[in-house]
């Protein structure tokens, strides 16, 4: 198979650029919960969260690079839940697709409810009519073309990377005490209750957590199909994972707990935005404000991309209404946008009127989802890894290593953070609401085999032994 076959056959134009991918991969690793979320990481493992997203990094690290090897090997529209098609079978395929999607249209509505909350201290105007605002703004964008879509989130993650590139001088000045009137030094990283104050347990909790807010790391490998080389860049975006989850997380958490104790009530509200205030950085709360909504409408510009394209790969797989299939003249799945836009505003709609029931289920119904999609993942590659080395082992350039044991150890972790999860009082509820998000799908399968029109044959077959 060609590298633009899986786009090409589809009608889907190849306009994002390297510098897209690039961005795009960063984009993806950055979101909001970088900025507000670990604070709640912080107070569980205290200085040792930075152990947390370090191990935490590491496997998503090894999924993504898994998902890459598939991607280089076999460049296809809707890696995810194509490669569990070709690797599983139908079924695989159908709901791992389904789920996606599903994952990606309720964090579109719950990041247009969250940039509304944002907007509204600045804006006059119902939160209902700001969210439904950024919801049109941002279809728009994805409406008008793929080369639209990348050139927002460059310009998007741009402003990410830069906020957290300003963070990270400005906090290591102060800690090495050449900030003005800082007093610098490490003792908070000891000093309340040592590195590690609520014992290994607490790390441990503090992973489950973590491994979630990774979330969007492989959008890159879904977005290959519009770009001119999608092995490539996947391999270049992918490479460059680690030295990302290094810099933009392990670094500036190891910031924040340096420069404030990890008790201090502060951590909880804003991390970011507590640390440059012990450092009486002028405006630190605004600024921080600007580069949180920044990163909502990242992810919610993502979002929007991704809901489409995987209800695209649906419908070309006949598991959704042959009609979603069509795009417009400048090769934008128009149809799929504006669905995946219309079941995020029904999200919405719910965040107002039942903000604690409907809405809180919608949102825990994808707390934990991304284990069981990268659970599909590493099964993936499994089985097509054994087959290309069979096979066509010149097309493996690009690999996961130690195969298959860390493969195998990747599976073992992510069954061990699903039973973490379980025993946590806290993640109970989301994984509880995201199994049976994930059977209600299954369940739907058998619908889809009756009355759906049989799938069309792929150039790559799927897996009989």
């Amino acid at each position: 198979m060609n590298e633009t076959s899986g786009a090409g056959r589809a009608g889907l134009r190849t306009g994002l650029r390297r510098r897209h991918m690039t961005m795009l991969a960063i984009g993806g690793a950055v979101g909001a919960g970088l900025f507000v979320g670990s604070g709640s990481v912080i107070r569980t493992a205290g200085p040792a969260a930075v152990l947390s997203y370090t191990v935490a990094g590491v496997l998503v690290l090894c999924v993504l690079r898994a998902l890459g090897e598939m991607v280089v090997a076999r460049p296809v529209a809707g890696s995810l839940a194509e490669y569990a098609r070709i690797a599983l079978g139908p079924f695989a395929g159908f709901t791992v697709g389904w789920l996606y999607w599903y994952m990606y249209v309720i964090l579109v509505g719950a990041e247009a409810t969250a940039g509304a909350a944002i907007l509204a201290d600045w804006i006059d105007l119902p939160q209902w009519v700001l969210a439904a605002a950024l919801l049109v703004v941002m279809t728009a964008v994805n409406l008008i073309s793929v080369r639209s879509f990348g050139e927002f989130e460059f310009w998007f993650a741009s402003i990410k990377v830069a906020a957290i590139v300003v963070f990270l001088i400005l906090g290591v000045l102060y800690v090495l005490g050449l900030w003005p009137n800082g007093h610098g030094g490490l003792d908070n990283l000891t000093a309340h209750g040592g590195f590690v104050p609520h014992g290994w347990d607490g790390v441990l909790s503090a992973i489950v957590v973590v491994i979630f807010a990774f979330g969007g790391t492989e959008i890159v490998t879904l977005a290959a199909a519009e770009s001119a080389e999608p092995g490539k860049a996947v391999a270049r975006a992918t490479s460059n994972v680690l030295w990302r989850v290094a810099l933009f997380y392990v670094a500036s958490i190891l910031l924040v707990v340096t420069i404030l104790p990890w008790d201090d009530a502060k951590v909880l509200t804003s991390p970011f935005v507590s640390a440059l205030d012990t450092m009486h950085v002028p405006a630190a709360g605004t600024v921080m404000q600007v580069v949180i909504l920044t990163a909502v409408l990242s992810v919610l510009n993502s979002a929007i991309y991704v809901s489409s394209r995987m209800l695209h790969v649906l419908t070309r797989d006949g598991d959704a209404p042959a009609g979603l299939v069509r795009v417009n003249r400048r090769g934008v799945p128009a149809r799929a946008v504006l669905l995946g836009t219309v079941a995020a505003w029904c999200a919405v709609v719910a965040s107002y009127v039942s903000p604690d029931r409907v809405f809180t289920f919608l949102v825990n119904s994808i707390g934990v989802m991304l284990a069981f999609l990268y659970l599909a993942v590493m099964f993936s590659q499994l089985r097509l890894r054994a087959r290309l080395q069979r096979e066509d082992p010149s097309a493996l350039t690009y690999r996961l290593w130690l195969y298959p044991y860390l493969s195998w150890a990747v599976i073992a972790v992510l069954g061990a953070v699903l039973i973490s999860a379980a025993a946590m009082t806290s993640m109970r509820t989301q994984l509880l609401s995201s199994t049976v998000t994930v059977l209600v799908v299954a369940a739907l399968y058998p619908l889809r085999a009756k009355f759906g029109k049989k799938a069309p044959v792929r150039e790559v077959e799927v897996l009989t032994h």
